[in-house]
């Protein structure tokens, strides 16, 4: 989506979740200044590999695309504490087959930090050796961060890798986006190779009653605010 194509959509810099306010960074992360946390969710890693496995041949490149986007965002905002929100790795084995230049790229970026991988229902029996903590979810706050979400207040979830659709000037887009209601947020997914679900799948219906929440659009240059009822 460019700057110019849909002068009527909103940008938006903040997003609040209870009385908490982050910045939505265009790579899909959250950035919380206040704590000088960074979420991401979803990265999927290995997902490349795992369809390999299945006979189903994708260019083996996912993991360090999704690390290299990883770490410009921990470049751009410099945190105290990563959270990755489930779903790190696309299966139950991914990590063991990570490369070793990868598996060196993600202690570079624990380093110096601390950092929380969350177990997804993909990866729910993480390994310690990963480096950094493991846990079902965190509350730091007002906010509990976990993996799958229940539509509880003051939640910040992944899971469902929320995308949306919306018309400007005649043309339709489709971009992966943040989902809120300024109780609760769904995360898009962060990984290179990680698909998407409509927000107007009764999944979100479950957690936003009657559509009332918003969709923020990762567009080219910056992101966009739509209310979830004028997206399709």
């Amino acid at each position: 989506m460019t700057e110019h194509l849909a002068p009527s959509l909103t940008s938006t810099r903040t997003l609040d979740v209870s009385t908490a306010t982050f910045a939505a960074d265009l790579s899909g992360a959250l950035f919380w200044e206040e704590q000088r946390l960074l979420v991401v969710s979803d990265l999927h890693l290995e997902k490349g590999s795992s369809f390999a496995t299945r006979g189903v041949l994708l260019p083996p490149y996912d993991t360090i695309a999704t690390l290299g986007r990883l770490a410009a965002v921990i470049s751009r905002h410099s945190p105290r504490t990563v959270i990755a929100l489930g779903d790190s790795f696309h299966d139950r084995t991914a990590h063991e087959r990570l490369l070793p230049d990868d598996r060196n790229a993600v202690t570079e970026l624990q380093s110096g930090r601390d950092w929380i991988w969350i177990s997804g229902n993909h990866d729910p029996m993480l390994p310690r050796e990963l480096g950094g903590a493991v846990a079902d979810e965190v509350t730091i706050g007002p906010i509990t961060f976990r993996h799958e979400p229940t539509g509880a207040s003051g939640e910040i979830a992944g899971h469902l890798h929320p995308k949306a659709r919306v018309s400007a000037r005649g043309r339709s887009m489709e971009r992966r986006c943040f989902a809120s209601d300024g109780m609760r947020a769904v995360m898009p997914a962060f990984g290179a190779y990680a698909g998407g679900l409509s927000i107007r799948d009764a999944a979100f219906a479950r957690i936003f009653p009657k559509n009332g929440f918003v969709a923020h659009l990762l567009g080219d240059r910056r992101v966009h605010a739509i209310a979830a009822s004028r997206c399709y």
